[in-house]
């Protein structure tokens, strides 16, 4: 491949990350027709069509997306490799992006954010909150931080929190209305407000007791996207939430909520940094895991 090729493979791939050629071209400080005449090279060259246009978007053909895939990784490390180049490789600098839920962002990153800006501030943190799983390599992340449990194997895991337990809890005007389950089975008689994930899926409630595990699939006349929603609705009496042991502490402790089914809520693994394998890893990515692993006063819910 010459460095011609390269030059049209870095536009077509600024193209379908911005959706937009005068986007691309503004990126690049190119002209929007030589953004244009690169990619219809590119596409000439190669027998297929890349990009799919319209009047309000421009998206990757099936093609595109296969070579988008291949390319990405390649490109990214190309970039990160003058970014090297160009600073001392001592120096934390550059951008470094992080995938991870919103509630490891309110409970890890954030509290200690204006400390981390201040010990390393040329380092651009680019945090993207959601609770899908993303893959590190093929969306473009340096790393995520998730629950332990649900970690693939290839991947370099640093602790960042303590155990985390959940908790079943109702408000007391529910269970004036309904008797307190006794057994995981009598869940199927009450109101659970169920959680959906960003990836469509309905979590299961998992329960453990003496080693046995079950994963519930509850009913009930509620589905929301996040634990903070949850908690307003088992305040407000709709029904059953299971969530954080920390979210719902103060609330049980002041009786606006009970825990039922507490022999069953088990503690599990908290949050961890996890990263690809590098043999030479990025000093921003480096102070990053450094920063906030076993972060202090870390909850175990």
């Amino acid at each position: 491949m010459n460095r011609t090729e390269l030059s049209r493979l870095v536009v077509f791939a600024t193209v379908a990350e911005t959706g937009n050629f005068r986007a691309a071209a503004d990126r690049l400080g190119i002209a929007p027709s030589a953004v244009s005449h690169a990619v219809s090279t590119l596409e000439e060259g190669l027998g297929v069509r890349l990009l799919a246009r319209t009047t309000r978007a421009t998206r990757p053909t099936e093609e595109g997306a296969r070579l988008i895939a291949r390319i990405a990784t390649p490109l990214s490390e190309l970039a990160e490799a003058l970014r090297e180049a160009a600073t001392p490789s001592t120096t934390p600098a550059g951008p470094l992006r992080i995938t991870l839920p919103r509630l490891a962002a309110d409970e890890i990153v954030m509290p200690r954010l204006p400390a981390f800006s201040a010990a390393f501030p040329l380092i651009e943190l680019d945090l993207r909150c959601s609770d899908r799983f993303e893959d590190l390599v093929a969306s473009g992340f340096d790393a995520g931080i998730r629950l332990g449990e649900s970690l693939e194997a290839d991947m370099i895991a640093v602790r960042a929190s303590g155990p985390r337990r959940s908790v079943i809890v109702g408000a007391p005007g529910y269970f004036a209305r309904h008797p307190k389950p006794a057994h995981p089975r009598d869940l199927a008689a009450h109101n659970c407000i169920r959680r959906r994930f960003d990836s469509g899926r309905i979590y299961r409630w998992e329960l453990e007791k003496d080693g046995r595990r079950l994963n519930v699939d509850v009913g009930g006349s509620l589905i929301l996207p996040q634990q903070e929603l949850i908690l307003q609705a088992a305040r407000g009496g709709v029904g059953l939430g299971f969530l954080f042991g920390d979210m719902v502490a103060e609330d049980i402790a002041a009786g606006r909520l009970i825990a039922v089914l507490e022999d069953w809520c088990a503690p599990f693994d908290g949050f961890y940094i996890y990263y690809p394998s590098r043999r030479q890893m990025r000093p921003a990515l480096r102070a990053f895991v450094d920063f906030f692993r076993s972060a202090p006063g870390a909850p175990e819910g």
